[in-house]
């Protein structure tokens, strides 16, 4: 069956609803657009497990800063549009922002205390409260079985299993890994913003990480290989390291200890582009 989009609740319920009434098992993967192949994985991890997948498009006004870039953002619907229905997706729900927020724009937030507040919420503040309560808000107009979200933004996944769990959302949440070009860059939207000269040396980001966790698991002190990667990134060009940290995979918030599985993650200034990424 080809693509169909929607751009309203209400048409989203409409076929969710058909779907479910044939018995029929639903998965969302919720985007920002500007798809790249990151993202068409996420697509087709879904339709391995669920019987109709829809894809949303929503560049989220709520979690840009003043000085971020939501005006620039890259928009690319049509282009988006044929690339999930090459992998099979079924539904696209593109709404506009009158129809996520409101007229009036919405007074109602979802906040994550704590886990929403370190790394990318110290950084950008009130990031993760707009994460969250779009999140919140697509689950909740869609009630899918299941969402699919990739490990790249490791901290916004466990923002959204926390809200889910706290909030009894019925969605199972489902972790998907970092999908890389073949020099390790994690795949974004974002990496478009970077010159030739910044994308060869946007590598050294997971190189750095990679290097952070092996040595990590032979002893190193955690603190010594920040300042260590740290210096790696500035060294090949990065212009401002927001942080490197180790901590456990379970619960970013505690430190890494070197008997449990980590995650080393980073989020760093190349040119325009802000690149984040982790390993486990």
């Amino acid at each position: 069956m080809a693509l169909q989009t929607v751009r309203t609740v209400a048409d989203l319920r409409a076929q969710v609803s058909s779907w479910r009434s044939e018995g029929l098992k639903v998965g969302l993967v919720p985007t920002m657009g500007a798809l790249h192949e990151g993202h068409l994985t996420l697509v087709k991890t879904a339709l391995e497990t669920c019987d109709r997948v829809v894809a949303t498009i929503f560049v989220n006004p709520k979690q840009f800063g003043p000085n971020e870039d939501l005006d620039t953002y890259p928009r690319t619907e049509k282009e988006d549009a044929a690339k999930l229905d090459s992998v099979g997706g079924h539904l696209l729900f593109a709404p506009h922002v009158e129809e996520m927020y409101g007229q009036d724009g919405g007074v109602t937030k979802v906040s994550v205390a704590g886990l929403g507040d370190i790394l990318e919420g110290e950084c950008r503040p009130g990031f993760f409260d707009g994460v969250a309560t779009v999140v919140t808000k697509l689950l909740l107009q869609a009630l899918p079985d299941q969402a699919f979200f990739g490990e790249k933004d490791y901290q916004q996944l466990n923002v959204i299993k926390r809200f889910v769990a706290d909030l009894n959302i019925p969605v199972e949440v489902c972790g998907v890994p970092t999908v890389r070009e073949n020099d390790g860059l994690a795949m974004s939207s974002r990496n478009q913003y970077l010159t030739r000269e910044e994308r060869e040396i946007a590598p050294v980001l997971y190189r750095t990480l990679a290097e952070v966790s092996e040595r990590f698991k032979m002893g190193g002190k955690a603190e010594a290989l920040s300042k260590w990667a740290g210096q790696q990134l500035l060294d090949a060009g990065f212009q401002k390291v927001d942080y490197i940290v180790i901590r456990r995979a379970d619960d970013i918030a505690l430190d890494g200890v070197k008997d449990e599985p980590i995650r080393v993650l980073a989020a760093a200034f190349l040119g325009k582009a802000r690149l984040i990424d982790n390993v486990g």
